[in-house]
């Protein structure tokens, strides 16, 4: 008892720290970098209005060898191969944050930027698409890839490219792309009307090749297995699409399709503690939860499908809050760090952290707009809690943790100097047009002791292990790699942040200034509560 007294105080200092800390956070500084990243991982001719200097051109033969234009797209982390399931659902998390936050996004004077992130990735997916039933699914190969530590600009690596089609299926591939172009033409239907139909005629060719031809993506395209494989299946895939095909066009055919397949797909029977670009049950769950507040005329047996993905959404957001009963073993409560960060694995954890605070923010809105309250074994929650939980994961990432160290790239006084990428562990292109060679990377630039040369601003590395340790070394790729994956769902959770913030400060400083008598009973009952 002892112990966990200690431990117990201890946590609550540094908690109350934290809190201190976080009150100087600048969101709308983090929103803009965090959108800068996406252009340090922009693939293919680069537009004249790049902001991200030290890169330049590269992957322009790209699909030239299988007689196909795959130009453009983004690389998913540090190294050089186009993986299109990442790179999907990177935009359908984009896509969110602008459909969820796309006012605060705009208040922040980011709103440009955000559709040209989106852009970026749904003109390359329009290129790969190359018929109703064939998706270029992989430009290059990630064996060859890691052998080389180049800049993009000097790729000497295979730029093979991999398809999905009748033969050799990739439904959960296949799906994620109809969700990320579903979710973008919700995102230019009124500013670009055009481009959206053409978004949207791509997104129900693809579902409709995802259900009509089932398998997974990593049994057709073996060279995705040993890095992006499809633990979770296609299923949880099928009906995220479904579910954005319904978002966005209100047609009941795509309700239908995720409650009469809720069931054998696993959406209503898979309770889970993570959200990821392979998991995606947990985003499933939610928003098949919001139909029974958007819906009208539900019939009895859509009600009761529907509140079963409810029981299962409030299954993985008590888990979040470390609400649920039964054994701590991670599959029913996700663990914390003393730091108070959501952990979940060692390789890459940022990735949940994001995704969780994401999806806690969405559920907050969901719940407060219904008035009701989140019913876990372990004690109620309201929209406050869970909001305040996906703020404190906010602020962690920006430095509000025991390290002092801010896990967004370029922002705050310390972020890790070391990341593991190739384009900004090297001198940059512009700087030394000299070639560099396959091993004269890792001779000459890997193994450097020092900090990278180029700044990659707005990249969340893997981050911490579950005792709030980091190691910035460019060799510890399992924290201090980046990805698409790993930044995109925060921006429309900094953007929240900001606008909450800017909200409140307006609110408060349009009150009189309290006493020092006020101060002092305010915090004699916060102690006493406290107690």
């Amino acid at each position: 008892m002892g112990n966990e007294r200690f431990v117990t105080v201890v946590l609550v200092v540094f908690l109350a720290v934290a809190a201190a800390a976080s009150k100087d956070l600048d969101y709308k500084d983090a929103l803009s970098k965090s959108l800068l990243y996406f252009e340090a991982q922009r693939s293919g001719r680069l537009p004249y209005t790049q902001r991200v200097a030290w890169r330049g051109h590269s992957g322009l033969t790209d699909g030239l060898q299988q007689g196909v234009d795959l130009v453009g797209g983004y690389y998913d982390a540090g190294d050089h191969v186009k993986f299109g399931l990442p790179m999907a659902f990177t935009i359908t998390m984009l896509s969110w944050s602008v459909i969820e936050y796309g006012e605060e996004i705009a208040a922040a004077g980011e709103y440009r930027h955000a559709l040209e992130a989106i852009k970026w990735g749904t003109d390359y997916f329009i290129k790969a698409h190359t018929h109703p039933f064939v998706l270029w699914a992989e430009v290059g190969d990630g064996d060859t890839d890691h052998y080389c530590w180049q800049r993009p600009e000097d790729m000497t690596t295979s730029r093979q490219a991999y398809k999905i089609d009748k033969e050799n299926p990739g439904s959960d591939i296949a799906g994620e792309t109809a969700a990320a172009m579903a979710a973008a033409f919700i995102v230019f239907r009124k500013s670009n009307p055009k481009y959206a139909r053409l978004l949207l005629h791509h997104a129900r060719q693809l579902f409709e090749f995802g259900d009509k031809y089932r398998g997974k993506y990593d049994s057709s395209i073996r060279e995705a297995k040993s890095y992006y494989p499809s633990w979770s299946g296609y299923e949880d895939e099928l009906l995220w699409a479904a579910l954005w095909l319904h978002r966005a066009t209100g047609r009941k055919e795509y309700m239908e399709y995720v409650v009469e397949n809720g069931g054998a797909f696993g959406g209503t029977g898979w309770a889970v503690t993570e959200f990821s670009w392979d998991v995606k049950f947990a985003g499933v769950q939610i928003m098949a939860s919001k139909l029974l507040q958007d819906e009208r005329n539900l019939t009895k047996a859509q009600v009761t499908e529907l509140e079963q993905y409810r029981a299962k959404a409030e299954h993985y957001v008590c888990a979040c809050l470390h609400k649920n009963a039964g054994d701590d073993d991670g599959s029913v409560n996700v663990h914390r760090s003393p730091g108070g960060m959501l952990y979940v694995r060692q390789w890459n954890n940022m990735q949940y952290v994001t995704g969780a605070a994401f999806l806690l923010a969405v559920y907050a809105a969901q719940l407060e707009a219904a008035g009701g309250r989140l019913r876990c074994a372990g004690g109620d929650a309201g929209a406050e809690e869970l909001m305040g939980l996906a703020k404190s994961q906010a602020d962690y990432i920006l430095g509000a943790n025991p390290m002092r160290t801010s896990y967004l790239v370029g922002f705050g006084p310390k972020y890790p100097g070391r990341v593991h990428h190739r384009g900004a562990s090297i001198v940059t292109y512009k700087r030394s047009k000299g070639f560099i060679g396959c091993m004269q990377g890792y001779y000459d630039w890997y193994g450097r002791r020092g900090t990278n040369p180029n700044v990659v601003v707005g990249a969340i590395v893997g981050g911490p292990d579950g005792r709030d340790q980091f190691r910035d070394d460019r060799g510890n790729y399992m924290q201090t790699e980046a990805c698409t994956y790993n930044t995109a769902p925060m921006v429309g959770l900094f953007a929240k942040l900001h606008h909450s913030t800017t909200t409140s400060l307006s609110a408060r400083s349009s009150k009189e200034t309290p006493t020092i008598r006020q101060v002092v009973s305010r915090r004699a009952i916060y102690r006493e509560r406290a107690d």
